[in-house]
């Protein structure tokens, strides 16, 4: 008596390889959900916005390959920094912080700055990064 086997489908040939795509699919939508990005969240001006500003309104600020600050030629520590923003910001309600980075700083310090600003709320921000 001849028995007519079943010829064994290959993996690519059955339908389950398409029911596992999908669900593969729906995991990492349902992951993607739960990983969360946090980074600087800074207010960006209103488009068609003027906003005038005097070279005593700038705060600026400096920081060399160190990471060394530095506020009108004089060395500051961040806590001094901050300082100074806070006094500066409250003289005039239309401040600006400036800060002027060496390209060999240490890009932790620049973070740990701009983190300063945003905290202490400051509209106006700019860096930029000095000529060599």
């Amino acid at each position: 008596m001849n028995r007519r086997r079943r010829k064994r489908t290959g993996y690519s040939e059955s339908g389950s390889s398409s029911d596992i795509a999908f669900l593969l699919i729906i995991y990492f939508i349902v992951i993607a959900g739960f990983n969360v990005h946090k980074g600087l969240l800074m207010h960006l001006p209103v488009k068609d916005s003027v906003r005038l500003l005097q070279k005593e309104d700038l705060l600026r600020f400096e920081m060399d390959s160190t990471g060394q600050v530095f506020y009108l030629g004089l060395a500051v520590p961040p806590a001094g920094a901050e300082e100074i923003i806070l006094s500066g910001m409250g003289a005039r309600s239309n401040r600006a912080v400036i800060l002027q980075v060496s390209p060999q700083a240490p890009w932790q310090k620049v973070v740990s700055f701009v983190e300063t600003a945003q905290k202490l709320e400051v509209e106006a921000f700019s860096f930029s990064i000095m000529p060599e």
